[in-house]
């Protein structure tokens, strides 16, 4: 079953894409629920309470606006999926940042639409690709994606995850980092961190700082380094995404 939120403030684009919804639901013969809201405020105390697969947000609303309230939900919610739904594609950097999957360019259609909701379903279907941790007594997985950062701090591994959990181990950093500079994203910022930089929300010269708000140092002489390898992550991400018809795609 796929559950999707679809939150636009303009009454006549929030009927527009919930029937699209409905359109797909009935054509597919799809498992799918859906709920609609009008402002930004509405939909956050919503998925408080009520678990969602997808988020279709519109971008440009009064007051709490979609880039705001996509930063929110990600600060409680790294599994949702967002699309955001605009008439312009400015945003496009901006809503990287939030993990967004697509950017769909308004008036949505189902030769747009359609084919998003396809993948997602299939994605659903799929097991998260993690990493295996062993310790002496257990043996666990971590999917990548959920990982902010790794240290290492006297002979214990610490998982530092985007839920604010913390998984630890003992070993050494060799037994993990070289299986986690292989995925995209991951970068090693000083002798004691590696870091996957589609967390990141700010950089500065001493230290960055992770959607969670924790602070990871970043040794002197790799601080220029840091910076170029962050900012052509995120403009290779934003390439890609506006590079896709219609919108921008992120899989």
């Amino acid at each position: 079953m796929l559950r999707i939120a679809i939150c636009d403030d303009n009454s006549r684009d929030l009927s527009h894409i919930t029937s699209l919804v409905e359109s797909y639901k009935k054509n597919k013969k799809t498992d799918i629920v859906y709920m609609s809201f009008h402002n930004a405020i509405d939909l956050l105390e919503s998925l408080k309470k009520k678990e969602c697969d997808l988020l279709l947000l519109d971008v440009l609303m009064p007051g709490f606006n979609g880039l705001q309230a996509a930063h929110e939900l990600r600060k409680q919610n790294d599994k949702i999926e967002i699309i955001f739904l605009t008439s312009s594609p400015e945003y496009a950097v901006e809503s990287y940042n939030v993990r967004a999957h697509h950017y769909l360019l308004k008036p949505a259609t189902e030769d747009k639409l359609f084919p998003l909701l396809d993948k997602l379903i299939e994605k659903l279907k799929k097991p998260e690709e993690a990493i295996i941790v062993k310790s002496s007594s257990s043996v666990f997985t971590i999917p990548y994606k959920n990982i902010e950062y790794v240290e290492i701090n006297a002979k214990t591994i610490y998982f530092y995850l985007t839920d604010n959990d913390v998984k630890k181990v003992s070993g050494s950093m060799a037994e993990y980092e070289a299986l986690l500079l292989k995925r995209s994203g991951f970068i090693k910022v000083h002798r004691s961190y590696l870091v996957n930089l589609q967390w990141v929300q700010q950089l500065n010269q001493k230290e960055l700082i992770t959607l969670t708000g924790r602070k990871v140092p970043i040794a002197r002489t790799v601080y220029t380094q840091i910076r170029t390898a962050y900012t052509q992550f995120l403009f290779k991400e934003a390439d890609e995404l506006t590079n896709t018809k219609g919108g921008i795609n992120r899989d």
